[in-house]
């Protein structure tokens, strides 16, 4: 890890305990990115950005304070740690601030194990350019389509620091690339936009351009002639692309902030069935070459791949120290952070399995319904599980997929629609979460 960023930490910890803070932990960012976009086959947008980013939090007793910087002389670290010991004596008392026990730290650290960099060479822009050039060719080149609205390639690298007066001290770097494409088909008033985007942590392990271009004229040229669907109490298949959303409300709800609030859905739902018998959620922050692995969390504690629902029953909740100490339990190491700002509970990679059959099957067993491919909005009522989103997609009938339909709402109750889902077998293994399509029953739509 960059000696600068972990200098940079270790001079915030000084400065802070210098200007009286009881305790402390420090945050150094390092960032580079290289984004292109083209549009019409020529350049539209070049942008490359490279800064280092430094956050410290102190704690007196149990106030808490935290600032951040982009400057990082000397000078600026000392006024960061005055000004932040200033604030913290001001700030109310919070019964969960404070670092990590010694003894719950991680040991030794292995960030390379997860393979979450890149060794390659940062990509020249032409090279970006290109692949975004190849993309939006074809796209352009799939019948219907007539524009692409934007075509993207990007490349970026982070690396971070994080040390605190508990003694821990450790940092892990990670790179990504991705290419993206947005088609429209038709023309006027009856133009429809897709989209098609695929991200690595390796560049070598992204799809061809040409497919990624392909897959988004041929989404948009499908939903040329989208209708309404009839209004009713229908069955509705979310597709993959979108499926991940279901589980995130879930695990928005068992999220210890919202728990400690006691403003969530799923308060009375610990060790119960959540999801059906025989469903696995599983935390997973240790796979290879994923996005939302880590070796540790934001506030030092050792990450572990470990259930969220066991055959269907809820297991835990997604704790931070501060949710953790606040509701009397022990934090599940998911703290995450940003140097600006406290820890606070969220979870990276999860995977969730069961009996699954492929998902024309489930069409075929669907009948009549919708298949559900794009989302926008959301009213999720968190303390009752009401829900409610615009939707797109196609109308489904006899398990046969016959027309695109638009201008959809569905509705139902999560502590109703989780526990009765159905699995496809579509789930893709580069994600961070690894959710594949999903069935449930009788939502209500209101379409035409």
């Amino acid at each position: 890890m960059s000696d600068t960023l972990a200098r940079l930490s270790q001079d915030l910890l000084r400065a802070a305990q210098k200007a009286g803070a009881e305790a402390a932990d420090a945050m150094a960012v390092r960032d580079a990115s290289v984004n292109i976009d083209v549009r019409a086959g020529a350049l539209e947008q070049a942008e490359r950005s490279e800064g280092i980013e430094i956050g410290l939090r102190v704690i007196l007793g149990q106030k808490q304070a935290c600032v951040s910087a982009s400057d990082i002389s000397a000078r600026t670290i000392e006024e960061m740690a005055e000004r932040a010991v200033l604030m913290a004596r001001e700030a109310p008392d919070d019964p969960g601030v404070g670092l990590a026990d010694p003894s719950q730290l991680a040991g030794s650290v292995d960030p390379a194990a997860l393979e979450l960099v890149d060794d390659s060479p940062e990509p020249v822009p032409a090279a970006l350019q290109e692949a975004a050039l190849v993309a939006e060719a074809a796209a352009l080149g799939v019948t219907g389509v007539t524009q692409c609205q934007s075509s993207s390639a990007s490349w970026g690298r982070r690396k971070v620091f994080l040390a605190a007066t508990n003694g821990f001290a450790a940092g892990y770097a990670r790179t990504g690339s991705s290419i993206s494409c947005v088609a429209i088909s038709g023309e006027g008033s009856v133009m429809e936009r897709d989209y098609s985007a695929e991200s690595r942590i390796f560049a070598s392990d992204l799809p061809d351009p040409v497919s990624i271009g392909r897959l988004a004229g041929e989404r948009a040229a499908a939903l040329q002639g989208a209708r309404k669907a009839p209004t009713g109490a229908w069955p509705v298949l979310y597709d993959e692309r979108i499926s991940s959303g279901l589980i995130g409300h879930l695990l928005t709800a068992i999220n210890g902030t919202s728990v400690a609030r006691g403003a969530s859905w799923a308060l009375d739902l610990m060790d119960q069935r959540i999801l059906p018998e025989g469903f696995d959620l599983i935390e997973e922050p240790l796979r290879k070459r994923i996005s939302g692995s880590r070796p540790f969390d934001a506030e030092g504690l050792p990450t572990v791949t470990r259930p969220i629902v066991d055959s269907g029953h809820l297991s835990r909740w997604v704790l931070d120290l501060a949710t953790a100490r606040k509701l009397g339990l022990e934090s599940t190491a998911n703290a995450v952070r940003g140097p600006s700002a406290p820890p606070s509970p969220s979870v990276g990679n999860v995977t969730l399995s069961g009996p699954s059959t492929s998902r024309d099957k489930l069409l075929a067993e669907m009948g009549t319904g919708l298949l559900v491919t794009s989302l926008i909005g959301a009213t999720i009522n968190p303390n009752t599980g009401d829900y409610s989103r615009g939707a797109s997609g196609f109308w489904v009938e006899n398990g046969e997929i016959t027309y695109p339909v638009n201008e959809i709402t569905i509705a139902g109750n999560l502590r109703e629609m989780l526990p009765g889902l159905r699995l496809a077998d579509d789930a893709r293994d580069h994600l961070s979460r690894r959710v594949p399509s999903l069935l449930v029953e009788g939502l209500m739509l209101a379409g035409a």
